[in-house]
This record gives C-alpha cells, structure tokens and sequence, in this order.
C-alpha cells in the first residue's frame, strides 16, 4: 500500500509541480479540473448517505464559481446567487416530484458550491497574487510536511487518539509532530526562498504561517471525514491509487489555501 501511495503521489507531483511553476492558465486549468472531480465526489459521498444533490449545478456550479473568482472577481458574487436560485429550483421541482428530501438535498447542493468552489478559488488567488510562486511554495509545503511527519510520527510513536470518532488512526503525537515541522520547516522556507529571489519574509513570521496552516488544516482532513463516516464510507472514490479520491488529498488544501491567502493578505504582506 505504501508503495502504491508512493508511485501515486509521484505521478501528481510530475502534474503538479510543472503548473505550479508556470502558473497561469496551465495552473488554474488543474486547479479547476480537480474541484471539479472533487465536487463529484461530494455529491457521491452525501448519495451513498440517502441525499441527492444536483449533480450538473454542484459540479457545473463550483467549476464556473472557480473560474469567475478567478478571472471575473467582480462578478462572482452575481454568480454565486443565480446557483442559490437555480439549486432551488432544481430542487423545488424535485420535491414536487416526489422526493420528500429535497430542501436537505438543496442545502447539500449549495454547500458543494461554497465549501469547493468558493473556498477551493483560494487556491488559484494566492497563484494570482504579486510574488504568487514564492507565496504558493510557502503554503503548500506547510500542508505537506504536517501530514508527512504526522503520518511517519504518529505510526510510529503515536499512543493518544486524537479524534476516535472521525479518524481513529491519527494520535495526538503526530499531530504535535506535524505542527513543530511545518513551523520549523515554514520559516527556513521563508529564508531559502528570499534568498533565491522571493520576497522577504522573517523567520518568525514564515513560522507563523507554518504554526496556523498545520494547526488548522487538520480540521479540513477531520471534516471530510466526517462526511464520509455518515456516508458510511472509506474514501470518496477510487480516483487515485492509494490514495481514494481527489477529495480525500484537497481537504486539508482547501483549509491551507484560504488560510495562507488571508496570513499573505493580512501579515506577510
């Protein structure tokens, strides 16, 4: 299994990496194809639970919400509300059908759109803004070296259950452990990219970025699954090797992505 998730990961990395760097159109194509998979996947995970969201307004919906914050920004809140208007409707028309759940599948709908598509747009903002590179490998990294070490840590040392309920394989060790290395490895970013021609960023303010994204990106790992526990399922679909679903490796960007825009806007820059 280990393997697997390996080659996998190494497989996204080779995808990845090459649009991270050129950015632009390339980037936010990527960016906009996985919310897009993802927003799929979230209306499979609450299907297999009993609810049925719109599935072309919730993945059609994210998909355009994405590309409007992207490149219309003045005119995604225009959007946002003719999909609250068209989800309704679609749903209206569902329970008048005879699908007695039908405001709880609109509610699900909705949720898709903003949760995926409006936070999920973070992601291509922190891309879009001056230094955007720089600012991307700064967030980024911080998301994968708390996971990295909270996983290697935790299987190996980890004795306390940090959430029995919704994740019962992750320990409190790991998390600490995953805290002290996205911090400690943020700021020496910080450092190492200022010196190769990023912006300036103090050590302890890099270490700030590092601390906030690896405290609190866990809860976008704990809230998908959440969702998947009441659905009764592992992962959100079969997608990637190892690894689930697009879904089950954008939780935790999702959390990093609209958090390092809001640090970068309101204390990096």
């Amino acid at each position: 299994m280990l393997i697997k998730r390996l080659l996998a990961a190494l497989a996204l990395a080779a995808i990845g990496f090459p649009a991270i760097i050129v950015g632009g159109v390339f980037y936010s194509a990527l960016i906009i194809l996985l919310l897009g998979i993802a927003a799929w996947e979230f209306g499979r995970v609450f299907r297999a639970a009993g609810y049925h969201a719109s599935e072309p307004i919730l993945v059609g919906g994210v998909v355009l919400l994405v590309i409007l914050r992207a490149y219309l920004p003045g005119q995604a809140a225009t959007g946002l509300t003719l999909l609250a208007l068209s989800a309704m409707t679609w749903h209206l028309i569902g329970y008048e059908n005879g699908r007695d759940q039908a405001a709880t599948d609109f509610s699900v709908t909705m949720a898709g759109i903003v949760y995926l598509g409006w936070v999920g747009a973070y992601l291509i903002d922190i891309r879009q803004l001056q230094n955007g590179l720089w600012w991307l490998l700064l967030v980024l990294p911080a998301v994968w070296l708390a996971d990295a070490m909270a996983f290697f840590i935790g299987s190996r040392f980890g004795r306390h259950k940090l959430s029995p309920r919704l994740s019962p394989k992750k320990s409190w060790e790991g998390y600490w452990a995953g805290i002290i290395f996205a911090t400690v490895g943020t700021a020496g970013l910080g450092i190492l990219w200022h010196n190769l021609g990023g912006p300036a960023v103090p050590w302890w303010k890099g270490a700030a970025l590092g601390a906030v994204i690896s405290v609190l990106t866990l809860l976008g790992d704990l809230g998908e699954s959440m969702l998947k526990r009441q659905a009764g399922l592992k992962d959100a679909s079969n997608i990637i090797p190892g690894h689930g679903g697009v879904l089950d490796r954008l939780d935790s960007w999702l959390w990093a992505g609209a958090l390092g825009y809001l640090m970068i806007v309101w204390f990096l820059l």
